[in-house]
């Protein structure tokens, strides 16, 4: 079942004294591809500045602005209407067919600093028997199964190694994780940032509390995406905004400003099925 979603992401930076300058990116506009269609995506920022937009080296399309008027705030907004699809079946591939892609996916089979297996992860990616696909998706289980989703309990800068090694996390550790896992077993693996609808059958026209969300996307042929939080495939739910080695990649905003002080950060997210 595919639907058509209505997202819009609010961030509102404030800061405790006055900002002179700041330079930054926002990485918010949802992606076109075989699984999605982008309709529209407009971000607005408050207050109003001049924007450039490029594709960064993973393919996110990033918005950037710098802003050279005194404030005390900074409000960014992205509305979107986006075509999801139905999740894909998994695909199946042989361990030969996949070391023969092992070159063009070599920065996927990498651990970044985020998704550095140590030796306990190492051995865990290890232990499933089976087809690449089989192997994949048991992966997902065991990290469903022992890495508890319990918001608040990491932050944006903990590892897959911390998070495994504590137990629980959100849905980007959960994430980390598994591409860790993944990568470990010599599957390519990525992150992926975007959002997801909470309702499994939502109504059309009614909005909802949405959220930021995590899930991966592992190479068995071709990319399979599964999120390890709801432990179900990534289908017409989950809206894809950025792709990359983990969350440094694709994080939905970076910036540097002089003055200010300290900041205060508040995000909201509602998503509307339309169709």
């Amino acid at each position: 079942m595919s639907m058509r979603l209505q997202v819009v992401h609010r961030t509102t930076h404030t800061y405790d004294s006055e900002i002179v300058s700041s330079y930054n990116e926002a990485r918010l506009v949802p992606t076109t591809d075989r699984s999605q269609l982008t309709l529209s995506s407009r971000v607005t920022t408050d207050p109003d500045a001049p924007q450039f937009r490029y594709w960064d080296y993973w393919g996110t399309q990033v918005t950037a602005f710098d802003l050279h008027q005194a404030h005390r705030s900074l409000t960014v907004t992205c509305s979107s209407v986006v075509d999801t699809a139905d999740a894909a079946a998994i695909p199946a591939i042989g361990w030969q067919d996949l070391a023969g892609i092992a070159d063009s996916h070599l920065e996927l089979l990498a651990a970044s600093p985020r998704t550095a297996a140590d030796e306990e992860l190492q051995a865990l990616a290890a232990e499933p028997a089976g087809t690449p696909d089989q192997v994949a998706l048991r992966l997902v289980e065991l990290v469903h199964e022992r890495v508890e989703y319990v918001p608040g309990s990491t932050g944006v800068g903990t590892s897959a190694h911390e998070a495994w090694a504590l137990g629980k996390g959100v849905c980007q550790d959960l994430a980390h994780v598994t591409v860790a896992l993944l990568r470990a077993r010599g599957i390519p693996a990525r992150y992926v940032s975007g959002y997801l609808h909470p309702s499994i059958d939502p109504e059309i026209g009614q909005p909802v509390e949405g959220e930021s969300h995590a899930w991966v996307e592992a190479w068995l042929g071709s990319w399979w995406g599964y999120d390890p939080t709801g432990l179900v495939p990534a289908g017409e739910r989950h809206v894809v905004v950025a792709r990359g080695r983990d969350y440094t990649d694709v994080s939905p905003f970076k910036g540097v400003y002089a003055g200010g002080g300290t900041q205060q950060v508040q995000v909201g997210v509602e998503v509307t099925r339309l169709a």
